[in-house]
C-alpha cells in the first residue's frame, strides 16, 4: 500500500528515514571496507533481438557492426537490464518490536539497517530490488526497482508500518512465492517465531519456483541468553498471556528449548541449500553483514 502524503509530511518519520538511511550508509560502508570489494558479479544484459532504428532511441543501442553489412540503422533490445531480482521480506509483527535494555535497536529496527544497507548495494550495482513488509500477510508490497528514488520509498515503507501482533510466516511465504513469478533472491528478515514445520514448508515453496533463499534470523540477545534473575512479569507479543515466574527455575529448560529450535531452523534450510544466518542485535551489524557476504563470496568463489 503506497504511502499517503500526510504519512510522507510527518516530521518524526521524516526523522525516522533519516536516521535509518545514515545508518544503513555506515553498515555499507562498512561491508565494502570489510570485503574490499563487492561481493556481486556486476551489471550485464541479454541480448533478446534487433529492432530498426527510431528517432529517439539511444545511439549507444546502435548495432554497428549490423550498419556497416546492411547500411541500415538497427538497435539491440535486450531482456533485462539487472542481473539479478531481489525481494526483501521484512518482519513487522510485534515480536520484532522487542528490545533488551542494553539494546540500541528493536530486532525491527535492526532487521531495517540490514535490509535498508543490502537494497543500497544492490541498486548501487544496478540490481533491482523490491520490499515486502509482513505480520499476518503482507502489509506492503513494492516490486523490483534499480533507482535510487525506489530506495527512498523502500525506506519510508520500513518505517511506516505500526507493527501488528501476529505473524503468520508460512502463509506470508506460500503468498509470496505464488505472487513472484521470475527466479530472483529471496532475502528473508525475521526472529521466525512460528511452527518451525510451518516455517521451512513455506520456505520450500521459494525453492520449489527456483529462487535462491537467504534467511536472516534476528534475535535479541536476551532471546538467547535469558539473562533475566528477578521474579518477571513476561508480557506475550503476539497475543500471548502474560506469565508471572522466576526465571532461575526455567532458564535452563529456556535455553535447551531455543537452541533446539533454532538447530531444527539451520538444520532443515542446509537441507534445502538455503543460507540461514543468526544476527544478535547486540552486534555491529556492518561487521555481521560483511562477514556473511565474505563467506558467501569465499563459497562462490
Amino acid at each position: 500500500m503506497p504511502l499517503t502524503q500526510q504519512q510522507l509530511a510527518d516530521p518524526e518519520l521524516r526523522s525516522r528515514i533519516s536516521r535509518l538511511e545514515l545508518h544503513a550508509r555506515l553498515v555499507v560502508e562498512g561491508v565494502i571496507s570489510g570485503l574490499h570489494r563487492s561481493p556481486y558479479h556486476g551489471f550485464s544484459v541479454e541480448f533478446a533481438q534487433h529492432r530498426e532504428y527510431t528517432p529517439g532511441d539511444e545511439i549507444r543501442t546502435i548495432d554497428w557492426r549490423v550498419l556497416a553489412r546492411s547500411d541500415r540503422y538497427y538497435v539491440k533490445e535486450f531482456e533485462e537490464e539487472t542481473n539479478l531480482k531481489a525481494y526483501l521480506l521484512l518482519d513487522a509483527s510485534s515480536s520484532m518490536d522487542y528490545a533488551g535494555e542494553r539494546r540500541r535497536h528493536t530486532k525491527r529496527e535492526y532487521a531495517s539497517v540490514v535490509a535498508a544497507a543490502l537494497a543500497q548495494l544492490m541498486i548501487q550495482q544496478r540490481d533491482a530490488v523490491g520490499l515486502a513488509v509482513f505480520d499476518e500477510g503482507v502489509r506492503s508490497y513494492l516490486p523490483p526497482r534499480s533507482l535510487a528514488s525506489h530506495y527512498k520509498q523502500m525506506l519510508e515503507t520500513m518505517l511506516a508500518c505500526e507493527p501488528r501482533p501476529k505473524t503468520n510466516l508460512a502463509a506470508t511465504f506460500h503468498e509470496l512465492a505464488d505472487q513472484v513469478k521470475r527466479r530472483g533472491l529471496i532475502i528473508v528478515l525475521s526472529d521466525l517465531f512460528g511452527e518451525v514445520e510451518d516455517i521451512l514448508m513455506g520456505l520450500r515453496h521459494f525453492r520449489h519456483r527456483k529462487h535462491e533463499v537467504i534467511v536472516f534470523h534476528v534475535l535479541d540477545d536476551d532471546e538467547i541468553e535469558f539473562p533475566f534473575t528477578d521474579l518477571t512479569r513476561f508480557e506475550g507479543l503476539e497475543r500471548e498471556p502474560e506469565v508471572l515466574v522466576d526465571p532461575r527455575g526455567i532458564r535452563t529448560e529456556y535455553q535447551r528449548q531455543i537452541n533446539l529450535f533454532c538447530e531444527r531452523l539451520e538444520r532443515g534450510c542446509r537441507e534445502m541449500q538455503i543460507d540461514l544466518t543468526r544476527l544478535n542485535t547486540k552486534d555491529d551489524p556492518a561487521q555481521q553483514l560483511a562477514r556473511y557476504l565474505a563467506s558467501r563470496l569465499q563459497r562462490r568463489g
